[in-house]
């Protein structure tokens, strides 16, 4: 039956096919968070958008599902009998500067848009790791450095170019196709194979922001701070508290290796003077041990918080805030401790634009709550793998009654299906939806809206 997929694939497309058994298979199935295990049936490197399309087609006549994916995020353990279609090689980028609109393929990574767009004093509503693709996260509704300012990224798509479940290619926007237009921003990868898609761009002639950081014992003074900033922050600022575990391991920096401490990232639109000034009370807590701030072009804001930019195994959690007021406050820093064995426990700060229902918004709506914790651990061994997932759920547990059990899209693990995400209306028109535009269930998302 393998060899005969490979056969058939490989008469199909022009793309590279790879097969169980091939030298290279196993790297190219391999996704970004190692510690998922994709056991797919092939790996398609697709040219181009026909491509895509014979892929479905074979697919859906197979009776195999298909799963995209650039370069391995957005993983899922549950792709038997699926074939995996990488599409990092469509890296067209076209930046139309006087309707402030880009064209990007789906293989496109954040920092290359944000390079492109740049050039023009422009940008787009990228997160936090420079190397996530913009589909990708788009799709996913996407938490952007500047989304408390512009609001969710899957709200600023203007159309996307798509394979359906028939393996036809279809322009979507919202008049001619409103029902798949409104379910793909925001509601993940499940209706049709996304290759590329055009989405509004915004000022970014200036921006200020990094990363002060702090021993951990300086944590409550920190989270006092944060909570004052953020209590008073114009939509322009967003600022994000960090308690950071640095692993003893050789790529780790000599004066962080092994260090346990708090940080505080922020970005600011607008000049530098003013974002000083709107972070004065952090600069008064004492004891900093680095303070990167600065003025920044718009393409470094994917470097603030300096995330791995390899791939690696690990663990999260993404939970949302009721608040941040003392008891909040209080849970959480003693919940977390010394933060080992996970490397970093992160809220971000929400509000603003986020909180806004949006007119014509997408599935991914808007953020009611305030605050986003996030939570990462490493994995390189069963026995890191078995403390870090208690340590989640140890915190996960504590926070419970400070937490709505709603969580983004895009912070939701790989076993969590996408009813955590939307409220049960939303996800009742996604069934629908996923029903109507694909009864034999040929796209498999890695957050399914079907259980």
């Amino acid at each position: 039956m393998t060899a005969t997929i490979g056969a058939d694939l490989r008469r199909t497309v022009r793309g590279q096919v790879l097969l169980p058994g091939d030298e290279a298979f196993e790297t190219a199935r391999l996704p970004w968070n190692r510690a998922v295990d994709q056991r797919v049936r092939a790996v398609v490197e697709i040219e181009d958008a026909a491509d895509a399309a014979a892929v479905v087609r074979y697919a859906k006549l197979a009776g195999l599902g298909v799963a995209a994916q650039p370069s391995g995020h957005g993983a899922s353990p549950h792709l038997d009998g699926t074939i995996l279609v990488r599409t990092g090689r469509l890296r067209g980028t076209d930046v139309r500067a006087g309707e402030r609109v880009a064209r990007v393929e789906a293989g496109v990574r954040w920092e290359e848009l944000l390079v492109a767009a740049g050039k023009h004093g422009l940008t787009g509503l990228p997160g936090s790791s420079p190397v996530v693709s913009v589909t990708g996260y788009t799709l996913g509704g996407g938490v952007s450095w500047f989304g408390r300012r512009y609001g969710l990224a899957a709200n600023d798509v203007r159309a996307l170019e798509v394979i359906d479940a028939d393996g036809v290619t279809v322009r979507v926007t919202a008049e001619a196709d409103p029902d798949l237009f409104w379910a793909l921003r925001g509601g993940g990868g499940d209706f049709a194979l996304v290759t590329a898609l055009e989405l509004d761009l915004h000022p970014a002639p200036l921006l200020y922001g990094g990363r002060m950081l702090w021993p951990v014992d300086r944590a409550a003074e920190v989270m006092d701070a944060f909570r004052e900033v953020t209590a008073a922050a114009p939509e322009e600022l967003a600022v994000w508290f960090t308690m950071l575990g640095f692993p003893p391991l050789p790529e780790v920096p000599e004066p962080l290796r092994g260090l346990t401490a708090v940080a505080v990232d922020t970005a600011f639109l607008g000049v530098e003077e003013e974002g000083r000034a709107l972070l004065r009370r952090l600069e008064a807590v004492p004891g900093v041990i680095g303070d990167t701030r600065a003025a920044l072009p718009p393409e470094a804001v994917g470097d603030i918080c300096a995330e791995p930019t390899e791939p690696l195994p690990a663990l999260s959690r993404g939970e949302l805030l009721t608040g941040l007021d003392d008891a909040v406050a209080g849970d959480l820093l003693a919940a977390v401790g010394d933060v080992a064995p996970l490397v970093s426990v992160q809220v971000r700060h929400l509000g603003g634009a986020l909180s806004r229902p949006t007119e014509g918004g997408g599935a991914c709506g808007h953020i009611a709550e305030p605050y986003l914790l996030g939570m990462v651990g490493p994995i390189p061994t069963p026995e890191s793998a078995r403390a870090v997932a208690a340590r989640l759920t140890e915190i996960g547990r504590a926070m419970t009654p400070h937490t709505t059990g709603r969580k983004p899209f895009t912070f939701l693990d790989e076993e969590e299906q996408a009813a955590s995400a939307f409220p049960a209306e939303v996800l009742a028109r996604l069934r629908d939806i996923k029903r109507r535009r694909d009864p034999a269930g040929v796209f498999r998302s890695n957050h399914p809206v079907l259980g």
